[in-house]
């Protein structure tokens, strides 16, 4: 499915709840980015579940990457987080693989 399909797919039913696959390095750099600063925890969950519900909602302000990062996608946790994802096939259904979190110069 092309990116632009997959856009427009989503669009139609933005209330699928998508399954969260978390990396290995997703999972590093949450446990780092909460050591550092424990209050973003319930920002990263909010925007955990609304990434879940709706990838491309407004408040997520989700963009393609490009160059190294190309194939992936970002979406705003906060003012200076983000989360790197992209769509991938897991057991037949569309999933959300969770690629890293950290501040804007951390992930990109």
């Amino acid at each position: 499915m092309s990116a632009s399909n997959r856009r427009r797919a989503h669009a139609r039913t933005p209330f699928v709840n998508r399954l969260l696959i978390r990396s290995t390095p997703f999972v590093r750099a949450a446990k780092r980015l909460l050591k550092r600063s424990p209050n973003a925890a319930d920002g990263l969950l909010a925007t955990l579940e609304l990434l879940s519900v709706d990838p491309f909602h407004q408040k997520l302000k989700t963009h393609k990457l490009k160059g190294t990062l190309e194939g992936s996608l970002a979406c705003s946790v906060g003012y200076d987080l983000r989360i790197i994802f992209e769509f991938v096939q897991h057991e037949g259904v569309e999933a959300i693989l969770l690629q890293t979190v950290g501040t804007h110069d951390e992930v990109y």
